[in-house]
């Protein structure tokens, strides 16, 4: 059957204490209601509605790209009023799955469990049993076992409220029965609010078969209500993130002191040690080893490179057997080929580094396309920006740079050059010469030196 999914995100969720919408809050760097929209997006014939209310116009800037109907509830009267809002454009021959924006970590596995029970007379209820099940709407069943009702809490009786299987409000029912029961939907109960769970009730009453599944765990379901349990759901998610890291052959440390907020991937035999934080799409090769307090985002680390503490990568793509680090920082653009080094205290921005070059120390290369075998002595620069515009600085293969050097782009430095310490390089250096540009040295006699007044 052809699906529509509906992502229920127009709560105000004042318990947030937010200047922002609840469901743009993050778990594992990505906005709850995105992860849900990324999940439902993976199921097959899958169109989606997402109704927005409070705070509805960031909500639906940051969703755009999901091309999501968007639907608008204004003064919002419960789950089934938002049902109500969605109903004109539901397929008619298709099963609505209802979600919710602020419960991020469902599995598609789940969802498709679901899926593959719908049929034109089929309701699918997702419910787990809880110890504790306070809040949540209780599920009855008959004396056959079959589900007749979902009570709310506020509305059950003592021996309803024993019961511990619980609604997670998620559910998938068939259009040509669900368009009935919303139009029949009432708001007589203690809220003064229309449940969409009183389409249980209505479907054991038309004889719809009323089936359930249940969640491979009770994290997979829990909602947000404020940052107690934001923080619950990051850490659980990091937790299965670290797990599923470590079942694919990485070894961690500390699997309770890594963050992924993205997407990590991770060849044989690497190494990440405590507090490391990854973002954005991450792909580690094999062998590779990262030092604790590093941070990586959006980059590509090729087999056997060693990242030492304190590192921060972001935008760049890294060869093989390349050593980094600690308290090195490739900026935005940077490549280091294979057996690179990058060493403590070196900023690269937009840079090419040649195979086997190596900067070692205190040291800003930007702007720069460099060749294989280069040296780069302490505390060298790249002038790479004029106060306008940024200019290149092209160094060829087997140039040394001694310390303390000033390269001002526009500059070319030819193979094999050599360029002495503590030199200010404005113009091409030709193959294997020696450049040294300083000003002649004077001493001078009985100088006196300042004073503190």
């Amino acid at each position: 059957m052809t699906q529509d999914i509906v992502i229920l995100a127009a709560g105000k969720g004042s318990r947030m204490k937010s200047t922002f919408s609840k469901v743009l809050h993050k778990v594992g760097g990505i906005a709850m209601v995105r992860r849900v929209l990324m999940t439902a997006s993976t199921l097959p014939e899958a169109k989606l509605h997402l109704v927005v209310g409070h705070q509805g116009e960031q909500v639906e800037a940051n969703c755009q790209d999901f091309s999501a109907n968007i639907v608008w509830q204004h003064d919002p009267q419960g789950t089934g009023d938002a049902l109500r809002r969605v109903a004109p454009f539901l397929q008619a021959d298709g099963a609505t799955l209802t979600l919710y924006g602020d419960v991020p970590l469902i599995r598609a596995s789940t969802l498709e469990k679901m899926t593959a029970l719908s049929t034109p007379n089929t309701l699918v209820l997702l419910t787990i049993s809880l110890d504790n099940p306070t809040g949540y709407g209780r599920i009855v069943r008959d004396a056959q076992g079959k589900v007749t009702a979902i009570v709310e809490q506020k509305d059950a009786s003592p021996s309803q409220l024993a019961i511990t299987e619980v609604n997670t409000g998620i559910l998938l029912a068939p259009n040509n029965h669900l368009q009935t029961w919303l139009a029949a939907l009432t708001n007589n109960n203690a809220q003064g609010e229309y449940y969409l769970t009183d389409v249980i009730a209505m479907a054991a009453r038309d004889g719809v078969d009323i089936v359930t599944v249940n969640p491979e765990n009770a994290a997979e379901v829990a909602g947000v209500n404020d940052r107690v349990q934001l923080a619950a759901l990051e850490r659980e998610l990091q937790h299965q993130q670290a797990i599923h890291l470590m079942q694919n052959g990485a070894t961690l440390l500390d699997p309770s002191r890594i963050d992924v907020r993205g997407e990590l991937t991770t060849g044989h035999d690497v190494v990440i040690d405590v507090n490391c934080v990854f973002e954005g799409k991450v792909v580690l090769g094999n062998g590779v080893e990262i030092g604790p307090n590093c941070h990586l985002k959006d980059c590509i680390i090729g087999d056997n490179t060693v990242i030492k503490s304190h590192t921060l990568i972001d935008d760049s793509q890294v060869g093989e057997s390349c050593d980094i680090g600690p308290f090195a920082r490739l900026r935005p653009g940077t490549q280091l080929s294979n057996n690179a080094k990058i060493g403590n205290f070196v900023e690269t921005k937009k840079a090419r580094i040649g195979e086997g070059s190596k900067v070692n120390h205190l040291s800003y290369i930007g702007d720069t396309d460099m060749g294989a075998n280069v040296n780069v002595g302490a505390g060298t620069i790249t002038c790479n920006y004029d106060g306008v515009n940024k200019h290149l600085t092209q160094v060829a293969d087997n140039v040394f740079i001694g310390s303390n050097t000033s390269l001002v782009a526009p500059v070319q430095i030819a193979e094999g050059a050599t360029i002495a310490a503590g030199s200010t390089i404005t113009k091409q250096v030709g193959e294997k010469q020696l450049a040294f540009a300083r000003a002649r040295q004077t001493n001078k006699d009985n100088w006196p030196r300042p004073v503190k007044k």
